[in-house]
This record gives structure tokens, sequence and C-alpha cells, in this order.
């Protein structure tokens, strides 16, 4: 366990940027020490995709929105958001989703979750299979160069 943090304290090797300005993510919860649980807020541009569209194996998680409109693809659907909408996703469920933000501000997202070993990504637009950390499969061949980055 840490001290409490605030949102202008985190130290900065817990706060992710893209290399196109598109997509920020501060990691709440491994700057506050969690091992289990991780808490994110996602700050996505205008016009920019939170993560490619994915589900996941074990995976739980939960989503709300902090600031901003944009739109949730969920499970072959499209839902539009705005501040105080939330979803959950549950483990084991395969529910693919991805946010865009459709909007003219930042779209700002609370995303917590379990870290769970083993779980594997399903990319169904690319039809990928990723293993976090190790490696892609697009069917039974490994893919060396793929990489998770949506805004790329």
């Amino acid at each position: 366990m840490t001290k409490p943090l605030t949102l202008s304290s985190i130290p900065t090797e817990f706060v992710e940027a893209d290399d196109w300005g598109k997509m920020t993510t501060l990691f709440l919860g491994a700057a506050a020490g969690s091992e289990k649980l991780y808490a994110n807020i996602d700050k996505v541009q205008p016009g920019a995709k939170s993560v490619k569209y994915h589900s996941h194996s074990l995976q739980e998680e939960f989503f709300f929105i902090l600031a901003g409109t944009g739109t949730l693809r969920l499970n072959g659907e499209e839902y539009h958001v705005t501040k105080g909408s939330f979803v959950a996703k549950p483990a084991g469920k395969n529910i693919a989703h991805q946010f865009i933000n459709t909007g003219t501000d930042v779209l700002e997202i609370l995303d917590v979750g379990m870290k769970v070993e083993g779980d594997v990504a399903y990319y169904p637009d690319e039809d990928v299979y990723y293993i976090r950390g190790k490696k892609a499969f697009k069917g039974t061949d490994s893919l060396e160069d793929w990489d998770s980055e949506p805004n790329r």
C-alpha cells in the first residue's frame, strides 16, 4: 500500500500516452500499489478509439464515463454513451468491446477490472488472438509485428 494520491500527483511512470496524441491512460491502480485489480482512466481524443475492438477469455471489466460523449461498440451493437453512462463486461463471456470518441471533447473513461493470468484477447475485426505479453496469432500463424494499438 502506498500513500493516497491525487490525479495531479500520479508519478509519470504511471501515465502512458500514445505516439499520435490520441490516447492517454492514467494507471491509478498500479500507482496506488494494486496487485489483482486495475483501475485506469483512459482519455480518448475526438475521433480516436480507446482500444481495438476485442473480447477477453477471462477478464472482467467495468467502465464508467467520466466526461465527454462517444460510441460503445459492444458485442456487435453500438450504443451512445455520455458522462454518467456505465457498463460491466462479465468474465468469461467473450463480449467484444471498444469505445470511440465521436464527440468534440475528450472522452474520459474509468476502466476497472481484474488482472487475470492466462487471459486471451480476441480481436474479431482482424481475427487475431493475443496472449498478453507473449504472442499474437491469426489462425495457427504467429504474428511477429502485430500490436494492439488502435490509433496507428
